[in-house]
């Protein structure tokens, strides 16, 4: 039976000098690897055979079966390191290393889209029962580098890292006790999302299949002041369920099972929340969209990718309501101002004045 590998065993053998077996199977994460440091799964094993041709065809993609790109970091559970030296080996790994420039590249990702501006923005990996690479605090996410980035545990307390973590990892982690599908979370604030954040309206659902299929149904935060306590707890119960949460009055936090996963969510979310801004300006009819049947067959797709989805257990008419989607300005209109005619007392007081001016009219 062919053995499979993952990246962490395909480091190791790489790290002694051997090769991988000819017949060995490999996980997304060890081609990804091996594909990051330079190496194909070809190149790195024997040749499958003496034709050269046969390569060019391993290398072409020909005959082999396809993959879809997986960065979800395996670890082994209970296999956290302990001691310092174990932390600090683990730490500079060559797994580790590269989630570090993956969380560099996604921050110069929301820098460049107008996401965060200043020091704002977080990213967090989860890598360990009780690990998780963080961002730092009070830097630009458009010039950050790997000797940047942080290691804390799932309490917040920072184990390596030359920087100190950002606070708000605190509500990061909220999140990820509360919900195992959470690997990684990226909290930004793009325009587009924070504004309905900041109106503190609610995006509605079934519009455009993408939007509900990578996203869910987008949950509302209340507010709470940022890296507190309070806020923690706040979004992490909502998040736990909800994959992309608009903090009311702050920005947007979504999660995934690897950064990228949980990246795309937040470029989905602001793409979303601007094309339903512009459409609410057109004056046509937003309604129920494509209907609760067919909002059901995006529930299928996101549990069969493997998302949770809280909208399972709801009727069909419950599905697209978004009787609440008020878009536009309100414009409040003002009281009327009580018609004295209809008031008795006000009617016979004006009465009797009219009469008592028409008396001394008449003696003059």
């Amino acid at each position: 039976m062919a053995q499979f590998l993952t990246a962490r065993e395909v480091e190791k053998l790489i790290r002694n000098g051997r090769p991988i077996p000819a017949d060995a199977k490999l996980t997304p994460s060890a081609r990804d690897y091996l594909t990051e440091h330079g190496k194909s799964s070809l190149n790195a094993r024997p040749a499958a055979g003496p034709s050269a041709g046969g390569n060019a065809l391993q290398a072409a993609g020909v005959g082999i079966d396809p993959i879809v790109p997986d960065h979800e970091y395996q670890w082994t559970p209970g296999a956290d390191p302990k001691t310092p030296e174990a932390i600090a080996a683990f730490f500079t790994s060559p797994p580790i290393e590269t989630l570090k420039r993956r969380m560099v590249d996604i921050g110069r990702r929301m820098w460049e889209k107008d996401y965060t501006d200043g020091n704002g923005g977080n990213i967090t990996i989860r890598v360990g029962d009780n690990l998780v690479l963080c961002t730092p605090t009070l830097i630009s996410k458009g010039f950050m580098t790997a000797a940047d980035i942080g290691l804390i545990d799932m309490d917040g307390k920072q184990l390596a890292g030359r920087r100190k973590r950002t606070s708000e990892a605190m509500t990061h982690l909220a999140i990820m006790k509360r919900q195992p599908l959470c690997k990684s979370c990226v909290h930004a604030h793009p325009p587009h999302a924070t504004a309905f954040a900041v109106a503190r309206v609610q995006p509605p659902t079934c519009l455009i299949p993408e939007a509900d299929i990578f996203l869910g149904k987008i949950a509302l935060a209340k507010y709470e002041t940022p890296g507190t306590p309070e806020m923690a707890a706040t979004v992490g119960e909502v998040g736990k369920d909800n994959q992309c949460v608009l903090l009311l009055n702050h920005g947007v936090i979504t999660w995934g099972k690897d950064v990228e996963d949980a990246y795309w969510k937040m470029e989905n979310a602001d793409a979303y929340c601007k094309t339903i801004w512009i459409a609410s300006q057109l004056g046509g009819e937003i309604g129920d969209g494509v209907g609760g049947a067919k909002a059901r067959d995006f529930i299928k797709i996101r549990k069969a990718l493997g998302m949770p989805d809280n909208r399972d257990g709801l009727r069909e008419c419950e599905l697209c309501d978004n009787s609440d989607f008020r878009p536009g300005v309100m414009c409040r209109v003002p009281d009327t101002p009580a018609d004295p005619a209809a008031n008795p007392e006000v009617e016979a007081l004006v009465s009797k004045l009219t009469e008592e001016i028409l008396k001394q009219l008449a003696a003059k």
